[in-house]
């Protein structure tokens, strides 16, 4: 095996390769072999940095120097630069947005700064289709110790210890429910993993299998190990097209290595994993909607008890967690209950993933200890609202999640703070709005979203949500009656307390938040007919303020329907009742003439 003095990691995430870096790290290799540096410097194909809008990212080592919207024109200098003459290329090092500043070396970014990794771990640090990198940086070690020092009831013990909670919204402790699972009566007993992410903005689980997937195959094992179950699966959505390829690379690796299968270091523990796709249905988020699925059944919830602990995949056993929560597992078995147990909260542990998104200037896939604030993820490590806007309310929890507003920046991000606050923690996705944002129409999305991907089993979901979502489209046309608002409240409630799953429990959600943080916005809608925004068509007037306006006749030219007057060099003016709302004429004039609200 060669050593090198550097290696030149790319990013080889999905939104990286999107951006182009496969053709980048060809043209990488062509130059090296071409420079005759390619027996000392060899580049990586790594998975997520996690800087997802500043891609495709490349990272070089040991340099700590870290290259951002790189692209494959830049191979040649990034090498005869940077490689051949120890120069940084300064123009492709990142410019922090709050401090006006290049950076120089990655340790030094704002965006890496207050995150703690464990779960993302490995993410942009091993080649995720080489399992001897992940051995490398102790890959397997912890299932070998659990294996071979540890009893089943150990291990769930020190999972109860360390205070871990699902990842995947519902926050309960997963040692207590591996600890279910071992109790029930049944066999054979099965473990799943739910890489179903569905929430719109949400990327966590997807990144980590596409940059670390043994993590969660050794997880398997150890669970599987620890409740009994010499079969797991893997339930992802089809729509995951590189998290699947590096799955099926490496449960094959493992495999060639004894690693999974039979007899497992010696121990005769046996344990395989499978592949199982999803058609990309929201609601298979949803443990017992996903358990029928992969009994080849329609993807429809049932109701609880019994839990899948007691029966679920045929009728046994079965213990279902998220791609984030197994990540987290073989850490915790390595360094201890109590190392995980002194992060984070009182009553929330570890760190938390989360997908940020919107109008935050650093896009991306952030890992942080629980209890951050949110005002310290939006700006500190999100570098602020984009273009100077001004923050209006951040989305937490997806399609189940509430609006959180400035008032409540400073709230620790937990589980019982963000519900407290009438949000929840989800998955992970968090979206951020600024001031052009209307929260009518965000809620409208939401249920737009829900009501889409309801599976119909029950009356209050599958009815529910379609009048809610019908009143809401109403309100942003323009058509809405003053009883609406109490309509959408007592549907709101209803549904919550009547759909079978929580798909539709908690789909009123981002409509209550909406109507307790930005009351004034839906009266404005429904009794002035006006947003303030700007975001629903309907209620749009454009007009041209005369002191602004030069008489440029750019607004005038681009109008596909005629009706903008006015002479060379004088002001104009918009005749409303022609006016289609296209907005044309107010993105061609330079001048702010045009006003849109």
């Amino acid at each position: 095996m060669n050593t090198y003095r550097t290696h030149i990691m790319v990013c080889g995430g999905t939104g990286c390769i999107s951006s182009g870096s496969d053709q980048l790290i060809d043209e990488l290799n062509r130059l090296l072999i071409e420079t005759q540096y390619d027996g000392e410097v060899q580049v990586v194909k790594t998975g997520c940095f996690g800087f997802c809008g500043q891609g495709p990212i490349v990272k070089i080592h040991p340099d700590e120097v870290f290259y951002v919207q790189v692209q494959p024109g830049d191979a040649k200098e990034i090498i005869e630069e940077h490689i051949m003459k120890g120069r940084r290329v300064e123009r492709l090092l990142y410019h922090e947005p709050m401090e006006k500043r290049k950076v120089k070396e990655h340790k030094d970014m704002a965006f890496y700064k207050k995150q703690y990794r464990i779960a993302l771990r490995n993410c942009g640090l091993i080649n995720p289709e080489d399992i001897q990198e992940y051995i490398a940086f102790g890959g397997y070690e912890a299932l070998g110790r659990a294996l071979t020092e540890m009893e089943p009831a150990d291990v769930i013990s020190l999972v109860k210890r360390s205070g871990l909670r699902g990842r995947g919204g519902g926050g309960f402790s997963t040692g207590l429910k591996w600890e279910l699972t071992r109790q029930a009566a049944g066999s054979p007993k099965y473990i799943i993993c739910n890489a179903d992410e569905g929430d719109p903005g949400a990327f966590m689980d997807r990144s980590i299998l596409e940059g670390d997937p043994h993590s969660v195959l050794e997880a398997m094992a150890i669970g599987g190990y620890a409740i009994g179950a010499n079969k797991g699966y893997i339930y992802i959505r089809a729509e995951y097209p590189l998290a699947i390829h590096r799955l099926q690379i490496a449960i094959q690796q493992a495999k060639e290595l004894g690693l999974l299968g039979k007899n497992i270091f010696g121990i005769g523990f046996d344990f395989d994993i499978e592949l199982k796709y999803g058609a990309g249905a929201f609601v298979c988020g949803e443990e017992t909607a996903l358990i029928h699925s992969i009994e080849g059944k329609r993807g429809e919830p049932t109701k609880k008890p019994p839990f899948p602990a007691e029966s679920g995949y045929r009728g046994k056993p079965t213990c279902v967690n998220n791609v984030e929560t197994f990540a987290n597992i073989p850490p915790i078995i390595l360094k201890g209950a109590d190392w995980f147990a002194s992060i984070g909260t009182e009553k929330s542990k570890g760190t938390k993933v989360f997908a940020l998104a919107g109008k935050v200037n650093n896009v991306g896939l952030v890992e942080v200890p629980m209890g951050i604030t949110l005002r310290e993820i939006i700006y500190d490590i999100g570098g602020g609202i984009k273009d100077n806007k001004k923050f209006k309310a951040v989305q937490t929890g997806g399609p189940s999640g509430g609006v959180i507003t400035e008032e409540n920046l400073d709230t620790p991000i937990d589980y019982e703070s963000l519900k407290a606050i009438g949000s929840m923690m989800g998955s992970g996705g968090m979206i951020v709005m600024d001031e052009d944002d209307c929260m009518v129409n965000i809620a409208k999305f939401y249920l737009e979203f829900t009501q889409d991907e309801s599976c119909g089993k029950c009356t209050p979901c599958r009815v529910g949500t379609k009048r809610m979502y019908e009143i809401l489209e109403k309100i942003t046309e323009g058509k809405g009656e003053a009883e609406d608002m109490e309509h959408l409240e007592q549907l709101s409630y209803m549904i919550k307390d009547s759909a079978l799953c929580g798909l539709g429990q908690t789909a009123p959600n981002p409509v209550l938040s909406t109507m307790k943080y930005f009351r004034h916005e839906y009266i404005s809608h429904i009794r002035d007919h006006y947003c303030e925004t700007g975001s629903c068509k309907a209620l749009v007037k454009y007009r041209i303020n005369p002191e602004k306006c030069v008489g440029c006749t750019a607004c005038a030219r681009v109008c596909p329907v005629n009706c903008i007057s006015g002479a060379v060099k004088k002001p104009h003016s918009i005749e409303e009742s022609k006016c289609i709302k296209c907005g044309a004429c107010y993105d061609a004039c330079k001048f702010d003439a045009v006003i849109k609200p």
